[in-house]
């Protein structure tokens, strides 16, 4: 694929380089080892220059101004770095065209949420591989990846990224992500990566001093000035990263960070910009939002625009059902938790236009009854709903078996999207904790901040609360093989097995045909779902 505005290119002997800078009279591109050129201005805020004769590996950086003044930044759409992300970028190799695969259709996938860092000891792409065939066995047939951007230091939960284009050097190179994807798809599996595009992370990102038009000083955002989306070469920086990862690495699809906080007038621009990018290169891509705001028209069939979206609501009502957690996002699903399970079992979303408590009683959501159950994406837990907590304690930490295994039954015999966290099908105990690697100010910036957002908990229980910056609460999070053969471990995966065999015998024929409608039905706490749906279309 020829990206036109961002990131390195090849063209025969010559690589070219360009950088969107409005906001710097000069920028000069580096050659580790050789003199400093000066780029050209290019139009619409953009430098370029192209040099002959590079190698790929060769190290290079932009340098913005003038003279002694001037500050060396990376690429911010590097492809790869040598070391960490404010370090030098490298001129890429050049990736073989991406092999063709089969794929099975979206209404059989059966989603494993992985961490890179954390799913294998090494805590790389290549030692994700030998563990492939662990959830093929298990009965997965999709691996979505947290986010792989490549973020400042050595751990990160995967949310800091600061380099969209490359995969971080913690995890490997671009060839041994391809890798990754070519040895899933060679299983059977498909591959979905997590992308950032509401923020960018806290250290390592070089963007304002350059590119101050990036981002909005008049709206605020949890992570500080917003990304503009009103600009059109900013929505392009992110629209061409959407489809670079799916063009140059095989990914068959994408999900969408909080689309939520995209906070400027050009965010449903964007979100229609984005999904033509990604189905310009691949038409059938799963292209799947994370949106707080509940508005269904995304997935509407007809425009082909996303394909699904993850249901918070699904997980709020059945959290409040098997836990008893009544505060925090719990709150607005504790008065009838019976009846929101109803609904998000039945329709999707819980919320659809109804008031919304945690905002002054506003509506929130749109109806969402004439979409399939396909849709949704459902979950009895998530990196968010584990990270988040204050030691990262996952379920089966601390509900009862009986719990646990009630919604592991609802989640695999209702026709949603399933997706569970890394070694839940195992319902392993280890945590999930927030973590990070950040230095000196920002550090105790973010350790403060844990520690305020949980005060409560810390003022308690202090001694136990995991520290984000300590390798320690990484390295507490990091799955071992052996934890999946302990007697235990191998009794959950049959069962998690034998589920997974049932959702193909029961749901995928039906999940197949066409969706007519669903209704439910309460006496007291007891549910009745109906799922109506046309005969089989094969």
């Amino acid at each position: 694929m020829n990206h036109t505005r961002f990131g390195p290119e090849r063209e025969g002997d010559l690589t070219r380089f360009r950088l969107y800078a409005p906001d710097t009279a000069a920028v000069g591109l580096e050659i580790d080892g050789a003199a400093t050129v000066a780029m050209q201005k290019a139009g619409h805020g953009f430098f370029a220059a192209a040099l002959p004769g590079l190698a790929p590996g060769a190290r290079y950086r932009f340098r913005i101004g003038d003279g002694e003044a001037a500050v060396a930044v990376p690429d911010p759409a590097s492809h790869g770095q040598a070391e960490d992300a404010d370090g030098w970028s490298l001129v890429p190799a050049p990736l073989a065209p991406v092999p063709a695969s089969p794929r099975r259709p979206w209404h059989e996938a059966i989603i494993a949420e992985v961490h890179v860092g954390t799913a294998t000891p090494e805590g790389t792409f290549r030692a994700l591989i030998d563990r492939l065939d662990h959830y093929r066995d298990a009965g997965f047939t999709v691996i979505e990846l947290m986010p792989v951007a490549d973020f400042a230091g050595r751990r990160n939960w995967g949310y800091d990224g600061v380099l969209l284009y490359a995969p971080d050097t913690a995890y490997g190179t671009p060839q041994d992500l391809r890798a990754l994807v070519e040895a899933a798809h060679e299983r059977g599996l498909g591959m979905m990566l997590d992308v950032v595009y509401n923020h960018f992370g806290p250290s390592g990102n070089y963007l304002p001093l350059y590119a101050r038009s990036f981002f909005r000083e008049d709206v605020d955002t949890p992570w500080g000035p917003a990304i503009d989306l009103e600009n059109e070469a900013v929505r392009a920086f992110f629209t061409e990263n959407a489809a670079y990862w799916l063009s140059e690495f095989g990914f068959d699809g994408l999900r969408f960070d909080a689309v939520h906080a995209l906070a400027t007038k050009g965010a449903e621009t964007f979100l229609r910009e984005m999904a033509a990018a990604c189905r310009a290169v691949r038409p059938d891509a799963w292209l799947v939002l994370e949106n707080h705001d509940n508005i269904a028209g995304w997935m509407t069939r007809d425009e082909q625009l996303y394909t699904a979206q993850w249901n918070d609501d699904w997980h709020h009502a059945f959290h409040v059902l098997a836990s008893g957690e009544r505060t925090g996002y719990y709150a607005p699903y504790a008065r009838d938790p019976v009846a929101a399970a109803g609904r998000a079992l039945a329709e999707g979303f819980v919320f659809q236009g109804d008031p919304y408590p945690d905002a002054d009683g506003d509506p929130r959501g749109t109806p969402c009854t004439q979409l399939a159950p396909d849709a949704f994406v459902a979950f009895a837990q998530n990196h968010d709903h584990i990270g988040n907590r204050p030691l990262g304690d996952r379920l089966a930490a601390t509900l009862a078996p009986e719990r646990l295994a009630f919604l592991r039954f609802v989640l695999m015999l209702s026709p949603a999207i399933p997706l569970l966290f890394q070694g839940e099908e195992a319902l392993l105990t280890q945590p999930f904790p927030f973590f990070c690697d950040f230095d000196g100010e920002l550090a105790e910036a973010v350790r403060k901040g844990r520690r305020s957002e949980f005060a409560d908990f810390f003022d308690a229980h202090g001694a136990s609360f995991p520290d984000p910056l300590s390798e320690a609460t990484f390295i507490s999070a990091k799955l071992q093989a052996e934890d999946m053969r302990t007697p235990q471990a191998r009794a959950e995966l049959d069962a998690f097995s034998r589920l997974t065999e049932q959702r193909r015998k029961l749901v995928w024929p039906l999940a197949a045909s066409g969706f007519l409608g669903s209704e439910h039905r309460r006496t007291e706490d007891a549910l009745r779902i109906a799922w109506h749906l046309t005969p089989a279309r094969w």
